[in-house]
């Protein structure tokens, strides 16, 4: 973690040192594709991670709209092993910036979003190596998001993300809650 925290920092101060004109930012109409990743659940567990793909466009009050898709992989011990979740989610959501930088370099926006997905445990297999039977079964799932978002512009068509969210999902046989923290880069493509 304290790897992907330095490489965030040095970008960070790239974006900060690179002099860019900054008036071609937050414009209504602006549209960008996304890719995003990082950790699921707890931050000492690297196996539960998460990815995705986002498009993303700007409305005429600097705040920002999102459609994208969503892979999320949680490992569960059992004996020595490990039994995956799997989700896999459609995300439609609303970000409202609320606090900025005058340079126009660092945003921060909160956001909400709704989900819905399919999850599958252990790929669909009841019977775990040992013989022993899962009771819990794959399922649809549906429900929301809350997001903290923090873009830096390293150019004008260029933005680098961090993000903490709160993922809600009822219909899972496994928990509802399902906290997220990662780093995406947006390419502005109009």
């Amino acid at each position: 973690m304290k790897k992907y925290l330095f490489l965030f920092a040095v970008c960070v101060s790239l974006a900060l040192s690179s002099g860019q004109a900054y008036a071609q930012r937050y414009l209504p109409g602006m549209k960008g594709v996304e890719l995003r990743g990082g950790f699921a659940g707890n931050l000492k567990s690297p196996v539960d991670w998460y990815t995705g793909f986002a498009v993303s466009g700007y409305t005429k009050r600097a705040n920002h709209w999102v459609a994208g898709v969503e892979y999320l992989l949680k490992n569960y011990g059992y004996r020595g092993t490990s039994v995956p979740r799997a989700q896999f989610t459609a995300e439609g959501g609303y970000y409202l910036k609320f606090l900025s930088d005058p340079a126009k370099i660092f945003f921060l926006s909160v956001g909400g979003s709704a989900l819905v997905g399919y999850e599958t445990l252990n790929w669909g297999e009841k019977v775990l190596y040992d013989g022993s039977m899962l009771s819990h079964r794959d399922a649809f799932v549906y429900g929301g998001a809350l997001t903290l978002e923090l873009e830096s512009y390293v150019t004008d068509r260029i933005v680098l993300l961090a993000h903490v969210r709160e993922r809600v999902l009822w219909g899972s046989s496994l928990g509802k809650f399902t906290t997220q923290f990662g780093l995406g880069v947006r390419f502005i493509i109009n």
